[in-house]
C-alpha cells in the first residue's frame, strides 16, 4: 500500500478521499489555487501545495505543476477524484512517465471510452446495446441536421468529449436544431477543447440507470449493482438512489452482464460507471436499455453504492491501484436496503438553476445523514468552481424509510448567506410520483412549476426576522440594569418599525415591546405575540412553540443586511433595506443584467432590433455552463453595453430595451 498520495482535486471529493486515506494510514497531499488557500480540503490534508491562481485552467488543470507537487512531497500516487484531469489520458501518461501511480484506469481505457462516438462503436463490437444515432466524424451543420431529420425528433445533441451535462441539448424540432448545435459546440469547446458532437435518438420515457463496475489488473471485473439517476435538470443529476425503483432480477442481471462486458472489453482497472438509457414506458424490460457512455473515474454519486453494499469505494481504488486483486467475486455481493443522495447546491432554482455565490454565514447539517462536503461555515462559494455545498446521503431498510430520512435530513439542514436548492430538493422528495418510484428524466422539467411553488410566508417567520433585524434578540447586559427594559416608556410600550423584502414582496412590520422578552409584531393584515423563554446566538426559544426558532443574520458595514429564518424545516430569507436603497428600486424588465459573474460568449442582437418576449439577447458563460438571457417583453433594443468576450460581474448591465411610452 502507498504511504503517501496526492489528491489532484478540491472540495468535497478531495476531503472524502482524505478521510479514507487517513483511516488506512496513508498520508495525503492537497493541491490548491489562490481561491482555495483557506479551504477545508487544505485544512484536512497532511501537506498542501499551491498550483496556481483561481481559474481552473491556471491551477487544477496544470498537469506539470501537479506532478511536480507530487514528486516534491514524496507522494507515490495521484488520485484524480472526478472532473478536472480525472479522465485525461495524456495526464495519466505523464503521471506514469514521472514514476508515479495513477489511481484509476489506464490511459488506453480512458481513451477508448473518452469519445462517445468511438465508445459506442466499440461497445457495438463487444455486443453491448447502444442508442440509435449518428456517431461518426462528419461535422458540417447541414449534414448533422440531415442526420437528425433522419433519426427523427426529438433528438439529443451531445458533445462527444462531454460529461456532467455540458455540451448537451435536447432538440424537439428542425427549427431549433441550428441554435442548439451552435450552443452545444461552444460549450464542448469551452469545457473539453473539442467542439465535435454526436446525435442520438431521444427516448421519450427515459430513465438514466447506471452500473458501478470495478476491475483489477488481474483480468477480473464485477458490478456493484445499479444506481438510478433519472432525476435531472439540464442533464445534470439532482437526486440519485440505489437500487433502481422497479428493478427486476432479470433486468439487473442483463444490465450487470453488459456493464462487466464493457469493462472487460477495454481491460478496465479501478472504479468506473457504465451509464445506460432505459425506456421506462412499460416498466423495466431487459431488452430496452442502451449504452450511453462510460465514466472512467469515481462518480459523484458513489456514496449510495457504498451505503447499500457496505464497501468503501475509495479504499478499493487504492488497493487495486497498489496491485491488489479484487477481494470478492460477483456472487459475494448483495444489496442491503435502499439509499438516496441529494446534491445540495448554491443555485437559484427559480431563475433557471443559475449558480449562486455568497458567504456561508450559517451552516448546519443534519446529524441523521452522511454529509459529504468541502465547505465550512464562513467559507465562500466563489464563481470559479462548481457551487456544490454538500451531498446529503441517507440509508434505510426500504425505499420508503430511506426517503423519509432524506426529507428529515433536508428539513434539519440550515444554510444562510447564499441561495440554495434545498427547498427544491425537499419538494422533489415530497413529489407524489417520485415518492411512488415513478421516475424518468423528464419529471423535473414537466413538473417544475409545482416544484418551485413557494408557500406563503408565515407571520411567525416575519416576526422572528423583524426581531433579529432590529437586533432585539440578544441577551441584555447584566452590568446595565436599564438594558433589561428596552421596551419601557413612561407613556407606553416602545415601538420599532422595520421593512423586510422577500424577493419582490415587501413586509412593513411594527415591533412593540414592553421588556426584553415580550414582543408584539404587527403587519397591516396580521399580528403575533412572541414571548422569549430563552435565547442564544442565532435562536430564540419561544413560549408555546415546540422547537427553537433559529435564525442567521448577515451584516454589511456593521448593519443587518439580511436575515434568514429557519422554521419547521423551511428557510425564509429577508433582505433588510438600509433606507437609502428602497425595495422596488431594482432594474425593471427593460434592463438585462448579468445574473452572476461570467464571460459574455455571444451578443445575439443589435441596437434598434425588434425583439419578442423570450427572445435570446445574449449568452453568458459561468461555471463552464452557458446561460441564455432573454427579453422580458416585446420591444426594441436600445443600448448594448458589452461585446463578445467581455468579463462581467454580477448585476452588470448588458442590454437595455427602449422604455415603453405611457
Amino acid at each position: 500500500m502507498f504511504s503517501k498520495i496526492l489528491i489532484a482535486n478540491r472540495g468535497e471529493i478531495a476531503v472524502r478521499i482524505m478521510r479514507t486515506a487517513r483511516r488506512m494510514g496513508v498520508a495525503t497531499v492537497a493541491i490548491y489555487s489562490d481561491a482555495d488557500a483557506g479551504s477545508l480540503h487544505v485544512a484536512e490534508s497532511d501537506e498542501a501545495v499551491r498550483v496556481g491562481p483561481a481559474p481552473v485552467a491556471d491551477s487544477y488543470l496544470q498537469a506539470k505543476a501537479i506532478i511536480d507537487a507530487a514528486k516534491t512531497t514524496g507522494a507515490e500516487a495521484i488520485h484524480p477524484g472526478y472532473g478536472f484531469l480525472s479522465e485525461n489520458p495524456d495526464f495519466v501518461e505523464q503521471v506514469e512517465k514521472a514514476g508515479l501511480v495513477f489511481i484509476g484506469p489506464s490511459a488506453d481505457a480512458i481513451r477508448a471510452m473518452g469519445l462517445k462516438d468511438a465508445a459506442k462503436a466499440l461497445m457495438e463490437r463487444a455486443g453491448v446495446p447502444v442508442v440509435p444515432g449518428y456517431h461518426d466524424e462528419r461535422q458540417e451543420p447541414e449534414f448533422l441536421k440531415q442526420q437528425a431529420d433522419d433519426i427523427g425528433y426529438p433528438v439529443l445533441i451531445k458533445a462527444r468529449a462531454g460529461g456532467g451535462g455540458k455540451g448537451m441539448r435536447k432538440v424537439d424540432g428542425p427549427d431549433q436544431f441550428a441554435d442548439a448545435l451552435a450552443g452545444a459546440q461552444r460549450e464542448g469547446k469551452a469545457s473539453f477543447a473539442d467542439d465535435r458532437v454526436l446525435i442520438e435518438k431521444y427516448v421519450t420515457s427515459p430513465r438514466h440507470i447506471e452500473m458501478q463496475v470495478f476491475g483489477d489488473d488481474h483480468g477480473d471485473a464485477v458490478h456493484l449493482f445499479e444506481r438510478d439517476c433519472s432525476l435531472q435538470r439540464r442533464h445534470q443529476k439532482v437526486i440519485e438512489e440505489a437500487p433502481a425503483p422497479g428493478m427486476t432480477e432479470e433486468m439487473r442481471s442483463a444490465m450487470g452482464d453488459a456493464a462487466v462486458k464493457a469493462a472487460k472489453a477495454i481491460g478496465y482497472s479501478g472504479a468506473g460507471t457504465v451509464e445506460f438509457i432505459v425506456d421506462g414506458s412499460d416498466g423495466l424490460q431487459p431488452d430496452r436499455f442502451w449504452f450511453m457512455e462510460m465514466n472512467t473515474r469515481l462518480q459523484v454519486e458513489h456514496p449510495v453504492t457504498e451505503a447499500i453494499t457496505g464497501l468503501d469505494l475509495v479504499e478499493l481504488q487504492l488497493r487495486i491501484a497498489a496491485g491488489e486483486p479484487l477481494p470478492f467475486e460477483q456472487a459475494d455481493l448483495a444489496i442491503d436496503g435502499h439509499a438516496f443522495e441529494a446534491r445540495l447546491y448554491a443555485e437559484d432554482v427559480a431563475r433557471g438553476f443559475l449558480p449562486a455565490i455568497g458567504t456561508l454565514d450559517h451552516l448546519r447539517f443534519s446529524d441523521s445523514a452522511r454529509n459529504d462536503t468541502g465547505v465550512r461555515e464562513a467559507d465562500e462559494i466563489t464563481p470559479h468552481y462548481d457551487p456544490m455545498i454538500a451531498k446529503v446521503i441517507v440509508h434505510g431498510r426500504s425505499r420508503d424509510e430511506a426517503l423519509a430520512r432524506m426529507r428529515a435530513a433536508l428539513a434539519d439542514t440550515k444554510i444562510a448567506g447564499t441561495v440554495t436548492n434545498k427547498a427544491f430538493l425537499s419538494a422533489l422528495c415530497r413529489h407524489v410520483g417520485f415518492s411512488a418510484g415513478d421516475v424518468d428524466t423528464g419529471l423535473i422539467e414537466r413538473d417544475l412549476a409545482q416544484l418551485v411553488q413557494e408557500d406563503e410566508t408565515p407571520m411567525l417567520a416575519q416576526a422572528v426576522a423583524a426581531i433579529a433585524a432590529l437586533e432585539l434578540a440578544g441577551e441584555p447586559s447584566q452590568a446595565d440594569p436599564w438594558s433589561s427594559l428596552p421596551g419601557w416608556r413612561i407613556w407606553g410600550a416602545a415601538q420599532h418599525f422595520v421593512k423586510l423584502v422577500q424577493d419582490t414582496t415587501v413586509f412593513d412590520l411594527r415591533v412593540s415591546l414592553r421588556n426584553s422578552r415580550d414582543f408584539k409584531v404587527s403587519s397591516q393584515a396580521d399580528a403575533v405575540n412572541v414571548s422569549l423563554v430563552d435565547r442564544a446566538p442565532g435562536r430564540m426559544i419561544v413560549d408555546g412553540h415546540a422547537q427553537p426558532l433559529c435564525f442567521a443574520v448577515s451584516k454589511v458595514s456593521g448593519r443587518v443586511a439580511q436575515v434568514t429564518v429557519f422554521l419547521n424545516g423551511d428557510t425564509f430569507v429577508f433582505d433588510v433595506p438600509d433606507g437609502v436603497t428602497e425595495a422596488g428600486d431594482a432594474a425593471s424588465g427593460d434592463d438585462i443584467r448579468a445574473p452572476m459573474p461570467g464571460l459574455v460568449k455571444q451578443v445575439r442582437v443589435k441596437a434598434g432590433q425588434q425583439v419578442s418576449k423570450g427572445e435570446a439577447l445574449a449568452v453568458l458563460e459561468a461555471m463552464k455552463m452557458e446561460h441564455t438571457l432573454t427579453a422580458a417583453r416585446d420591444g426594441t433594443v436600445g443600448e448594448i453595453y458589452v461585446s463578445d468576450g467581455d468579463q462581467v460581474s454580477d448585476g452588470d448591465l448588458l442590454v437595455s430595451l427602449v422604455a415603453e411610452k405611457e
